[in-house]
């Protein structure tokens, strides 16, 4: 479940009403170009009110069990709440992008961290994936493959990794470096809102070092190991709510990566897999689609 939220911040809005834009009073150009003046002033002194409620959290973490920044769960609920608000001329992208900054940043704010990004399907879509997601002043850190992440991520004291989640045949079973109580945790999908055309639609895994308090169990992803693959299994796995994502063949058989509902019991998986062990290697929020885009 994804964690309680906060009391909520303001929504960035304007503190009046707006100049209303009548047929039968027309407005002049400088009263319109006065009215968006106001309103940028008002979105910097709501982010700059932001950033106090920030520096209080921080003066709050000091007194209690420190840990990261990140709040997986928190930022996805945060995102659907903004695509399902969202109308009018500003594309959902464009709003996205902001908030997207501006969690971003203000957890880096709380505790300074990179982004670790896989190079191995090539450098723009991950570097355009990092920057909407995770802004600029993140420091981007290039790898040649997901493993590499990986170990960056597990020698790190609280950076964030990302990849592919489509990493092709040659890969392997890559999923077998999250594997252990001390190894990095899938902690999110990306993007947050998917919809065609996405400007940083890859889809990509997040992972950090674990982080349980504040992760998202909505779908849930575990390694299983089985000698064969078999169509009951298929069918066994699709009723209990679970889906082979990726698998791997070696001398010993089939490796695999499992997504399942974060409601499904682990014995469900289990049997469906005839007892196979399974080994839970992360969570996330479960795919959320934008809705059409509103008039104003």
């Amino acid at each position: 479940m994804p964690d309680p939220a906060p009391p909520a911040t303001p929504d960035i809005a304007p503190s009046a009403a707006p100049v209303a834009v009548s047929a039968a009073r027309p407005v002049s150009l400088a009263g319109l170009r006065s009215e968006i003046d106001r309103i940028d002033t008002t979105m910097h002194e709501l982010l700059m009110e932001r950033g106090q409620v920030i520096e209080q959290l921080i003066e709050v973490k000091k007194t209690q069990v420190s840990g990261s920044a990140f709040r997986p769960g928190r930022e996805a609920e945060m995102m659907r709440r903004l695509a399902l608000r969202h109308k009018g001329l500003l594309p959902l992208d464009t709003a996205e992008g902001i908030w997207r900054v501006i969690i971003a940043t203000f957890t880096w704010v709380q505790a300074n961290y990179r982004v670790h990004a896989d190079m191995s399907g090539g450098d723009g879509p991950m570097r355009d994936s990092a920057r909407f997601h995770f802004g600029f002043t993140a420091p981007y850190v290039p790898h040649e493959d997901a493993s590499a992440v990986m170990a960056a991520v597990a020698q790190s004291a609280g950076d964030l990794g990302i990849f592919r989640i489509d990493q092709g045949a040659s890969a392997g079973a890559w999923w077998r470096g999250l594997v252990g109580p001390g190894a990095p945790k899938i902690i999110a999908r990306l993007p947050f809102i998917e919809r065609p055309d996405h400007p940083a639609g890859t889809p990509v895994y997040v992972i950090a070092n674990p982080i349980a308090d504040a992760a998202v169990r909505e779908v849930v992803l575990y390694v299983a190991r089985v000698e064969r693959w078999t169509a009951d299994m298929n069918t066994a796995l699709l009723e209990a709510l679970g889906e082979v994502t990726a698998s791997a063949a070696d001398s010993s058989g089939l490796s695999l990566l499992i997504a399942a509902d974060g409601e499904t019991r682990v014995s469900q998986l289990q049997a469906a897999l005839g007892g196979a062990d399974l080994t839970e290697i992360g969570s996330h929020a479960a795919r959320f689609s934008a809705p059409p885009r509103r008039p104003a």
